[in-house]
């Protein structure tokens, strides 16, 4: 009798599991109505904005990196969890290029093959609706964003442990393609191969930097492995996939994509917060965002002080400067050129009295761009 009056309690306490379950069940998929209604609207207000912005030709005419970074905040300003920034903010990043694709996917090149970490960058930035061009080399990334033949290009320009991708730098010397966002990407390094054993490794192909960012590693693990660098993880990753001896350093998308195994299970970079950061290149200025930053070029004369003289004005106008690169100007022998990441938007008071001001002292200004501080 006892087990008797102890079931009843039990079978009571499953039934309402049970019903709590179901009814937890069927408000999940309201609320997924709620939410695909709600997605449809926005997508008939962004056909509203594109007619209302006239007869435009292309997908580039509607994108507005300061609006989509200024949304982003704002999801940001609103999420008191359960879910993180990041995810929210992926969530709506993929919305707004879905909703941006009903007039034509924009065309971002890339540095390819395909399974890249600038292909990484290209999707967090631009979604999943943007139609990505994967490019041989960053100078036809930039060719082919100055040609018209994408509408915006994404390349590296320096990474947290290793410093500035020179060759990046180097093609702004030349180019007048504008600077128009930026892009950091949370960089996870593998060692990946056909067969997935470690013993079997005799070469490994990579990307220069990405040798130096697990130099480390490899000398602890694989001292006496040929190191081949290449143009891309992704190169590496194809070259790697046909030989049993053979592995590459890459991120995990190279993996999927050549059908390789992870032979460490962890990433084995040697440092955990390694980070690129990727600029994103048009064709004109935008905006301001609220939240900017400038990159402008500065070649300066020979004499006593001169860089002194460019560093002061943004001081006096109280202008924040987060880095400064010299390069060699290409002009002449011993003459260089520095490129400076600056707080503010071109438009800004305090940025353009500062900017005058170094016009007395320098060779040469040229503003690369004003564009949103990368969100998360």
């Amino acid at each position: 009798m006892a087990a008797k009056k102890t079931s009843k309690p039990k079978a009571a306490a499953a039934k309402t599991s049970a019903l709590d379950l179901a009814q937890a069940r069927a408000r999940i998929d309201g609320i997924d109505q709620q939410i695909q209604e709600l997605i449809a609207e926005r997508a008939g207000w962004a056909q509203q904005v594109g007619k209302a912005k006239g007869p435009l030709k292309a997908a580039v005419d509607y994108y507005r990196p300061e609006r989509e970074a200024q949304v982003l905040r704002m999801v940001i300003d609103r999420n008191h969890g359960p879910l993180a920034d990041e995810m929210l903010v992926h969530v709506f990043r993929e919305i707004m290029s879905a909703c941006l694709a009903q007039q034509e996917p924009l065309k971002i090149g890339y540095l390819g093959p395909e399974g890249t970490f600038s292909e990484q960058a290209m999707r967090k930035h631009f979604g999943g609706s943007a139609h990505g061009l994967p490019l041989a080399s960053i100078e036809e990334v930039f060719q082919e964003v100055e040609a018209g033949h994408a509408d915006f290009g994404v390349v590296p320009v320096e990474n947290s442990g290793q410093g500035t991708i020179q060759v990046t730098l180097d093609m702004f010397l030349t180019s007048n393609l504008k600077i128009c966002g930026e892009v950091e990407l949370r960089v996870r390094q593998f060692l990946l191969s056909r067969s997935g054993h470690i013993e079997d490794i005799e070469r490994i192909y990579s990307h220069p930097q990405s040798f130096a960012q697990t130099k480390a590693w490899l000398r602890a693990n694989l001292p006496k492995a040929e190191k081949i660098p290449v143009s891309s993880n992704a190169e590496a990753a194809r070259r790697a996939r046909n030989a049993d001896d053979a592995a590459a350093i890459a991120g995990e998308a190279a993996g999927h994509v050549y059908g390789l195994k992870k032979v460490v299970v962890s990433p084995i970079q040697d440092r955990d917060d390694n980070t690129t950061r990727f600029l994103v290149l048009g064709r004109q200025f935008f905006p301001s965002s609220g939240h900017d930053r400038t990159s402008v070029l500065v070649s300066i004369k020979d004499q006593p002080g001169a860089l002194f003289n460019v560093l002061s004005p943004f001081a006096r106008h109280g202008v924040s400067m987060s880095r400064i690169e010299s390069r060699p100007s290409h002009h002449a022998k011993w003459e260089y050129a520095f490129f400076i990441d600056l707080a503010g938007h071109i438009e800004d008071a305090p940025m353009k009295a500062a900017l005058a001001e170094l016009e007395k002292h320098a060779a040469q200004i040229k503003v690369l761009g004003s564009y949103p501080v990368a969100v998360l």
